[in-house]
């Protein structure tokens, strides 16, 4: 197959584009800049541009570009770009893909668990609705913004993904430094759910979602079982052979982060509903094993 990537540097965009060419697929990696190899194609989501020649012949499309969530404090400016790089960024992809004579079969578009806000202890699938909060907003229109592919009949999946077990980046890239040094420990008071994801089968479930017709709409990329922040660091813990004793304070979190804390220490107990119905399995189902994955 020919596949479009945006957001190929990244975490998961990386892992996913190394994975697709590994398997013999040709990748065409949208970029922001002038393109410096044949399989680079230009796109400008600001200016709403995509070079449709990198689009062209593909039999799909997976869209991942976006401003770092927890990059930067959150200022006015940075809530900005959040959004503007998800919303506009889609609304570019989707509108290019909609204008095409041979569309792709299949647009798979980033989106992230935030959409469900802070759900407490009660488990949530793919039918649940949309929380409070600014990245519940951003979902929102992030997902909304794919419209105009959907109108144009691409199959068109939104991967509401959870927090990447990685050592090379996200949370989880933060998490083991602090782990191996032995100053790990529980956020706040530990409570709140964190549905994780080992970096292959985040790709692996992207892949599915490709070669799965029956899968659109939200699709949620968690492990089948969340777990407290607690437990996750007692893994952490565990497998690192490190002390877990030194909890960090929800107000230093706040100081430290600003309003991004509220979402760090939030609860948001997903389930990976239609991943599940669909066959998907699950290399790394537990915590312990995604760890041991990443290291």
């Amino acid at each position: 197959m020919r596949i479009a990537v945006t957001g190929s540097t990244g975490l998961i965009g990386s892992a996913l584009v190394r994975s697709l060419r590994a398997d013999g697929h040709e990748v065409v990696r949208l970029v922001r800049r002038a393109p410096a190899a044949a399989d680079e194609a230009r796109w400008d989501p600001a200016r709403g541009y995509v070079d449709p020649d990198g689009l062209a012949g593909c039999d799909a499309v997976v869209h991942l570009a976006g401003a770092g969530v927890g990059d930067h404090r959150w200022t006015a400016a940075y809530k900005k770009e959040i959004r503007d790089s998800r919303v506009l960024g889609t609304t570019a992809i989707a509108l290019a893909l909609a204008a095409l004579d041979a569309p792709p079969a299949v647009l798979v578009s980033g989106s992230a668990v935030g959409y469900y806000g802070d759900t407490g202890d009660r488990a949530v699938d793919e039918d649940s609705p949309a929380g409070n909060g600014f990245l519940s907003s951003v979902c929102v229109e992030w997902e909304a913004a794919a419209a105009p592919a959907r109108a144009a009949g691409i199959r068109t999946a939104f991967a509401r993904t959870g927090l990447v077990v990685a050592r090379e980046g996200g949370a989880w890239g933060r998490l083991f430094p602090v782990f191996r040094a032995g100053i790990g420990g529980r956020l706040g008071n530990g409570r709140q759910y964190w549905p994780f994801i080992s970096l292959h089968d985040e790709v692996a479930a992207l892949r599915h979602i490709i070669d799965t017709p029956a899968l659109s709409g939200p699709v949620n990329l968690t492990a089948p079982q969340p777990l407290t922040n607690r437990q996750v660091t007692g893994a952490m813990a565990r497998v690192l052979h490190r002390p877990a004793v030194l909890p960090v304070p929800a107000v230093v979190l706040r100081v430290a982060l600003g309003e991004f804390a509220q979402d760090v220490l939030g609860s948001q107990r997903v389930v990976p509903g239609r991943l599940l119905e669909s066959g998907f399995a699950f290399r790394h189902p537990g915590i312990e094993d995604a760890i041991r994955a990443a290291l």
